[in-house]
C-alpha cells in the first residue's frame, strides 16, 4: 500500500544542500578528494568555558527533565542584557523574548502563527531559500522582491512601493545579508520599518549574521517604535560556534511574541537545562570572543576573495557575513555552469547562486567555514585548472 503524501510536502522539494550532499558523498566514494566550500556550518568550537559549563550543570541530577517552553529566566535575561549591550535595544525579558530551537525553527513557528493559506508574503530575491519553502508548507502566497547588486542589494523602494500588495502580511528581511553579505544601515532599517508600519505589514528581520566580519552589528529593533510592527529572529550558531546546539530566539512586542509561543508550546518540550546555561555563559562573552572568532574568518577570507579573483570573479571587499559573494564573467552562460565546471575538474565544491532566486543566478558564494590548509589547496586547484 502506497500513502499518498500530503498536498503540502508536494509543494516544496528536499533542501538543496541535502540533495547535494549526496552528489559530493557519491564522488568521495568513487576516489574523488571532494573539497566543499559550500554550506556555512561554522566549524569552530564555542568558547571553552561554554562547554565547562555544559559538563559542569549536566553532571547534576536535576536538569534532566522537561524544561520549560520560554526557556529558563537566566537565558531570556541573557539574550536581554546581550541585545542592550551589544544593540543598544531593551527587551523585557519576562515577555518580549522567546527562546527558540535554532531561528530557522522560528521562521516556521511565525509563518504558522500569522499566515492563513492565500496570505501574501514578501521574500527577498536572492535569499534564504528557507523563506520560500515554508512559505508554501503554509500555503502562503508567495511574492518576491528583488534586492539590487547597484543598490548594494537592498530593494528599490519605489518599485515595492509600486507592487500589489493586497493581502500582504509579513516581509522578510535579512540583514546581514545572506547570501550577498551586504551590511545593515540604520537608514536601511527606518525605510523598512516605514514601509511595514503604512502597509499594515508584519516586518521579520533574520539577523544571524550581524556579529562575523562586521564592525557594528545593528538591529532592525533599534529603529524607534519597531517593536509595534518588526519581530526579529537572531541565532547562536554562527557567532557563538553553537550552530549544532540549536539556539536561536525572536524578539517582538509583547503580543507578537505570545502568539508565537502558541504554536511554539505545541512543537517542543524545552532545550536541555545544561545547554540553556552553558547558552547564558555564551551571551556573556566579551569583544575579545567575537575579534578571536572574526581574526580567524578575515584570514579565510583572503583566500576565498584569491580564489574567487582566480575565478575571473568580481565582488565587494566591503562585504561582511559568513560567506563571499562573487560575480562571474560573462563567458559563463550561468554561475552554475561554472560551479559544475569547477567540481569537475578540480573536485572543489562552490554555490551556484541561483538557489538563492533569480537575482543570484550570475553569482557563486564560498563559505567561510572551512580551514585555512583547505582554502589553500582549493586555491592550488583552480590556479591549476585548464
Amino acid at each position: 500500500m502506497i500513502i499518498a503524501p500530503a498536498r503540502r510536502a508536494e509543494k516544496v522539494e528536499e533542501y538543496y544542500f541535502s540533495k547535494n550532499n549526496k552528489r559530493l558523498d557519491a564522488m568521495r566514494k568513487s576516489g574523488v578528494d571532494v573539497i566543499n566550500l559550500g554550506i556555512g556550518s561554522p566549524d569552530l568550537p564555542p568558547a571553552e568555558s561554554v562547554i565547562e559549563k555544559l559538563s559542569t550543570v549536566a553532571h547534576r541530577d536535576d536538569v534532566h527533565g522537561y524544561q520549560s517552553y520560554v526557556g529558563i529566566p537566566a537565558l531570556r535575561k541573557g539574550y536581554a542584557d546581550w541585545y542592550a549591550k551589544w544593540y543598544g535595544v531593551e527587551l523585557n525579558p519576562d515577555n518580549e523574548i522567546l527562546p527558540l530551537i535554532g531561528s530557522k525553527e522560528g521562521i516556521m513557528h511565525i509563518m504558522m502563527a500569522f499566515m492563513n493559506e492565500g496570505d501574501g508574503v514578501l521574500i527577498p530575491d536572492p535569499g534564504y531559500p528557507t523563506y520560500s519553502s515554508v512559505s508554501n508548507l503554509v500555503g502562503a502566497r508567495v511574492i518576491k522582491y528583488k534586492l539590487y547588486e547597484h543598490l548594494g542589494w537592498q530593494p528599490d523602494f519605489d518599485e515595492l512601493e509600486k507592487m500589489d500588495l493586497s493581502g500582504v502580511k509579513i516581509m522578510w528581511t535579512n540583514y546581514s545579508n545572506m547570501p550577498t553579505g551586504a551590511k545593515a544601515t540604520m537608514e536601511l532599517y527606518k525605510k523598512i520599518v516605514d514601509f511595514g508600519r503604512r502597509h499594515n505589514i508584519l516586518v521579520c528581520n533574520d539577523n544571524p549574521y550581524s556579529f562575523i566580519l562586521n564592525d557594528k552589528p545593528l538591529s532592525i529593533l533599534s529603529v524607534e517604535g519597531a517593536k509595534d510592527v518588526c519581530i526579529e529572529l537572531n541565532s547562536m550558531s554562527k557567532a557563538h560556534n553553537m550552530a549544532g546546539w540549536r539556539f536561536g530566539m525572536a524578539a517582538s512586542n509583547k503580543d507578537v511574541i505570545a502568539t508565537v509561543l502558541r504554536v511554539k508550546s505545541n512543537m517542543d518540550s524545552g532545550v536541555f537545562r545544561p545547554m540553556q546555561e552553558a547558552a547564558v555563559e555564551a551571551l556573556s562573552l566579551g569583544k575579545e570572543w567575537f575579534d578571536k572568532v572574526n581574526g580567524e574568518y578575515r584570514e579565510r577570507q583572503k583566500y576565498a576573495f584569491e580564489i574567487m579573483r582566480t575565478l575571473g570573479c568580481k565582488f565587494d571587499e566591503k562585504q561582511g557575513g559568513l560567506f563571499v559573494w562573487a560575480k562571474v564573467e560573462d563567458k559563463w552562460k550561468s554561475a552554475e555552469e561554472q560551479s559544475d565546471a569547477i567540481l569537475n575538474q578540480t573536485g572543489v565544491f562552490i554555490t551556484p547562486g541561483f538557489i538563492f532566486g533569480s537575482q543570484g543566478e550570475r553569482f557563486l558564494r564560498i563559505s567561510l567555514c572551512a580551514k585555512v590548509p583547505v582554502f589553500q589547496e582549493a586555491l592550488r586547484r583552480i590556479k591549476n585548472m585548464k
